[in-house]
């Protein structure tokens, strides 16, 4: 039951990595585009939420709303200000700036948060629990990480295959040089794919902030299990991130069964094993 117990605590924190990586996933279905800052935006969003409510006293509803129409507008902004200046066929120029700004959010908020690890407290969602037995039992706060990643997911998919605003992304991804002859402005649809990105990592920072001590530093580690979500799912397939999500979660989880030690690293060494037998991922998207 102890191992059954480690896979279903596993399934429950895929659903925060696939949090961590639906956006990811989304910039490079439409733009072929990765941010190295993306990482780096999650943790601000969670900084953003805990100064909200700690710092500021704001009641919680109110402050997810203000957080996730911070982070989608400056996604908007960032993307239609400076990103689109450095889009095009070579990719080293958008790794480049990016990993510019990962340092300059790291700096800042090291300056104005300084080095102390934070965590925003959630009272009975981080404690309370649903048990099924002696051995199992699911949070009431993973298990609303996982439904808010479905949840997402979903909505996405809804966007891109339901939508107007839908069609105009997926036929900015295929052929964004046609676009402009259709009437469309490549540089506001991918300043909107930014900002629904930026909308998700401000959801994905919300939860980084209940569930675990984050400092200044931890972006990357976010970008690393983001990435491997997506390369795991299959680059561009939502749905696939999702379950590279859970597979990556699944690995850690069942890997701290047989030593604390080995966590990250059984997440690591199963996403490397699943890159040599299937180097597009489990769904990649066609």
């Amino acid at each position: 039951m102890v191992w059954i117990n480690a896979i279903v605590q596993g399934v429950l924190l895929g659903g925060l990595y696939a949090l961590f990586a639906a956006g990811l996933s989304l910039m490079f279905g439409v733009m072929r585009f990765i941010n190295i800052a993306h990482g780096d935006f999650i943790v601000t969003a969670a900084y953003l939420m805990v100064a909200l409510v700690t710092g500021l006293a704001v009641h919680p509803a109110v402050a997810v709303v203000l957080v996730l129409i911070a982070l989608t507008t400056a996604g908007y902004v960032n993307q239609r200000i400076l990103l689109n200046r450095v889009l095009g066929k070579d990719i080293l120029p958008p790794i480049l700036v990016t990993f510019g700004m990962s340092i300059i959010i790291q700096n800042a908020l090291l300056e104005i948060f300084s080095a102390d690890s934070q965590r925003l407290p959630a009272g009975w969602l981080e404690t309370g629990s649903i048990v099924l037995s002696d051995a199992v039992a699911i949070g009431w706060l993973p298990l609303l990480m996982f439904a808010a990643a479905v949840a997402v997911i979903g909505g996405l998919q809804l966007v891109f295959y339901k939508t107007p605003l839908g069609r105009m992304l997926r036929a900015t991804s295929d052929d964004p040089e046609i676009v402009p002859l259709m009437g469309g402005n490549n540089a506001h649809i991918f300043a909107i794919a930014t900002a629904l990105a930026s909308l998700v990592v401000g959801v994905a920072g919300i939860f980084l902030a209940m569930k675990t001590n984050f400092d200044p530093s931890a972006g990357p580690a976010r970008l690393l299990f983001a990435f491997e979500a997506v390369i795991i799912g299959g680059l561009g397939s939502l749905w696939g991130t999702l379950v590279g999500g859970i597979v990556l979660g699944v690995a850690q989880t069942l890997g701290a069964q047989i030593d604390a030690g080995v966590q990250i690293l059984a997440g690591h060494l199963v996403f490397l094993a699943l890159l040599v037998v299937r180097p597009r991922g489990l769904f990649p998207k066609m």
